[in-house]
């Protein structure tokens, strides 16, 4: 498989994106030099990136239709491949949907309703590009239009934190996360009121014109119909479920802007996911008819949330083919360790939790792992670990099926609060692949790694994969691009969100989009 990756956003290719040629019309990975930047192989099948194809950036103050500011929707993005093309000129157009989380919330989560953004992508390879003479931008993004996220009932979805305890209820769902609201819910005047919390952070476009949305808060998977209105909710197992005091509590700790001092206790659950890690990594199966949702690190019981034992994350599999989805299988993965410069030695080991996944066929996933707190805008300006992985559950990999009654109960349990597996169980096979991170790829369009705090420095929050063919058709050939997004949390010197105007300190950070190119010795189905 060959494969292209954006950045800010970044575009990849997945063989080898290098040798020159004279015109870009009929461009295919053998136009581009030899050069491999890195290969791996996993259960068997080679996958080769080849060179950085593109990137693009999207101002940090744009805003969508309904005023509010364009953020955060590199939380996870899905490319309608119907729509991909291949122009005469060598240039490639598509639809991209593309999903924020719960809003700006650095200084407290708000009453921000959940959204889908849709965008055309235009992407013109230049495969020319070195370090010496950089590439200029060469993926732009065109917004087209933003749909609202709704409850069951119409009532707005809210990414506000949810309720310490009680959920709220509608015929034919589960029981719902829900957060009771004063005033306006931004610390202005109003009734107040109650809404789903929907954290927001996996998307997948159904084949029936809507979207199943993945969520940190229950942590649950959600399908929206195309113009927004909650259709259907799965609610995991009772294992991932957060509990407090021996009941629900979907709680995570993250108080409303006009209460940033409000407190729960304790702060994070004692068993189900961990506060902000839940369901974080989203895909489907080609045909549409299978769903794999990944957490975004440990459940509390097995590692979670303590540094470095939160490696174990979940994967839940199910079949969407009928009206009910139907629990299938459960997997687990076990995260990459990285090293912390910039901690204590006793605390430098840590876990990359993983922010996106993308199914690739045959049992296999690329997995985006990576560090915190390193970035543009962040503490540090140089990441150590951000990736886009493989791994394998097929039943060549000997990954075991875990799923059972005693492992998804409450207080079920498949490793030590140390993060170690219990005997008999087999990870995921994992597989180190492609670095975001390699600076004479990113030089050749100004971008780098570490060293100064400026607009072309990578930003932090790389959380979302799209896969693309190179052919502009059905990628027999094993060509693709990989498309990939960052999250800039809303921050912005000039930023509006419905009621509320968002002033920050820090510097803008722009969206920013990357595209890869890489190979792999046969076309995923």
């Amino acid at each position: 498989m060959r494969l292209h990756h954006a950045i800010f956003a970044l575009v990849t290719a997945l063989t080898a994106l290098v040798a020159r040629c004279s015109s870009h019309a009929g461009l295919n990975l053998r136009d581009f030099s030899k050069t491999v930047v890195n290969q791996t192989k996993c259960n068997g099948k080679q996958f080769t990136y080849e060179q950085l194809a593109g990137y693009g950036f999207v101002p940090s103050d744009a805003r969508d239709k309904y005023g509010d500011t364009l953020g955060g929707y590199g939380s996870s993005i899905a490319l309608d491949r119907r729509s991909w093309l291949k122009t005469e000129d060598g240039s490639y157009t598509g639809v991209l949907w593309a999903i924020p989380d719960r809003g700006w919330n650095t200084q407290g989560t708000l009453n921000y309703q959940n959204r889908i953004h849709k965008f055309t992508i235009t992407l013109t390879p230049n495969p020319d590009a070195t370090t010496n003479t950089p590439s200029e931008p060469n993926l732009r993004f065109h917004y087209l239009d933003t749909i609202l996220l709704t409850g069951p009932d119409g009532t707005p979805t809210t990414g506000l934190d949810p309720d310490a305890t009680g959920s709220i209820t509608y015929p034919g769902f589960p029981i719902l996360p829900v957060a009771t609201y004063t005033g306006d819910g931004f610390g202005g005047i109003g009734q107040g009121g109650k809404r789903v919390s929907v954290d927001s952070e996996g998307l997948v476009l159904d084949r029936d014109g809507g979207f199943w949305v993945s969520d940190e808060y229950g942590p649950y998977i959600y399908k929206f119909s195309s113009r927004g209105q909650m259709l259907k909710a799965i609610m995991p197992p009772q294992a991932y479920i957060p509990h407090r005091n021996g009941s629900v509590s979907f709680n995570a700790n993250s108080p409303p802007i006009y209460n940033q001092n409000k407190t729960i206790s304790p702060e994070d659950p004692t068993t189900g996911r961990a506060n902000n890690q839940g369901l974080e990594g989203l895909t489907a199966s080609a045909d549409g008819k299978t769903l794999y949702a990944l957490l975004q690190s440990a459940l509390d019981q097995e590692g979670g949330p303590d540094n470095p034992n939160r490696k174990q994350a979940r994967l839940l599999e199910y079949d969407i083919s009928s009206s009910i989805p139907e629990y299938k299988a459960e997997y687990v993965v076990t995260l990459p360790l990285y090293t912390d410069p910039t901690a204590k030695p006793s605390k430098a080991l840590r876990v990359a939790g993983q922010s996106e996944i993308h199914a690739l066929g045959n049992g296999q996933f690329f997995v985006l792992a990576r560090d915190s707190n390193a970035g543009h805008g962040a503490s540090s300006p140089l990441s150590m670990y951000r990736h886009a992985d493989i791994f394998d559950i097929s039943g060549s990999s000997g990954a075991t099926n875990i799923q059972s009654k005693a492992n998804d109960d409450v207080n079920g349990s498949i490793a030590s609060t140390s993060g170690d597996l219990k005997q008999g169980i087999k990870a995921a096979e994992y597989c180190i692949f492609l670095d975001y991170n390699v600076n004479n790829q990113l030089r050749r369009f100004r971008l780098h790694n570490g060293g100064a705090q400026d607009q072309y420095l990578l930003n932090e929050k790389w959380e979302s994969l799209a896969l693309v063919p190179v052919d502009g058709k059905e990628g027999k050939d094993g060509e693709w691009f990989l498309l990939s997004l960052s999250d800039n949390d809303f921050i912005t010197q000039n930023g509006e969100n419905a009621h509320a105007s968002i002033k920050k300190q820090w510097a803008d950070l722009d969206r920013v989009y990357e595209l890869w190119p890489s190979s792999v010795q046969r076309f995923f189905r």
